[in-house]
């Protein structure tokens, strides 16, 4: 069964925090809130939990998990920059986006999309996922809480400990976080492709004023 954490949405609870940091790194997969709705979290260097998550997901080989990042600096390890893609990274973060950037040479083949050689980052503008990345040291892998044959992800902690209490390890529930995922952007290409409007606003993507 999982744990379950209530935390303060805006002052999460550091012994807890410590708790989710600690069972992620052991392993396990936790359900946590985001600036945009719940998503699902675990270590990403952790093979089992990955394919676990692709269970729980029904995703294939070709999904797009995204990297949990605190800063810019975390995600140029990890995907390839260069400078118009930093400018418009810089404008939209941290905030409700997901990008879609090369992965580099240093990113595990597992974590990228099979054939185009690509990787989902974010940085989310929420204390919940800020101080437990601050915990882990390290980015996290990531996927939005949208169970198979739903049309909306899971909102609240409580429903989600219900339904996942034997699938998943532990849930941090930090209050309703809406139903409207991430705005995805695939920066691979040039112009930008939108690839899902979401509630991150276009304008910052466009080089536009909000």
């Amino acid at each position: 069964m999982s744990e379950y954490f209530e935390l303060h949405p805006i002052n999460p609870q550091v012994r807890l925090v410590r708790r989710a940091a600690d069972i992620v790194r052991g392993g396990g997969v936790i359900a946590y809130p985001t600036d945009s709705c719940y998503a699902l979290g675990w270590h990403l260097g952790d093979k089992d939990a990955l394919e676990r998550v692709r269970r729980l997901r029904q995703a294939d080989r070709h999904h797009h998990f995204t990297l949990v990042c605190r800063t810019l600096a975390e995600v140029g390890h990890f995907a390839k920059l260069d400078t118009w893609q930093f400018r418009i990274l810089k404008a939209c973060l941290p905030g409700p986006y997901t990008f879609l950037l090369q992965a580099t040479r240093e990113t595990p083949r597992r974590l990228q999309h099979e054939k185009r050689r690509t990787i989902g980052v974010r940085i989310p503008d929420h204390p919940v996922p800020r101080m437990l990345l601050e915990e882990l040291g390290e980015p996290m892998m990531s996927s939005t809480l949208l169970l198979p044959d739903e049309p909306q992800p899971l909102t609240r902690g409580i429903e989600i400990q219900t339904r996942l209490e034997h699938e998943i390890d532990a849930v941090l529930d930090g209050g309703d976080c809406g139903v409207e995922p991430t705005t995805v952007v695939d920066l691979s290409v040039r112009p930008p492709v939108i690839v899902r409007e979401g509630k991150g606003p276009l304008g910052p993507v466009m080089g536009e004023p909000d």
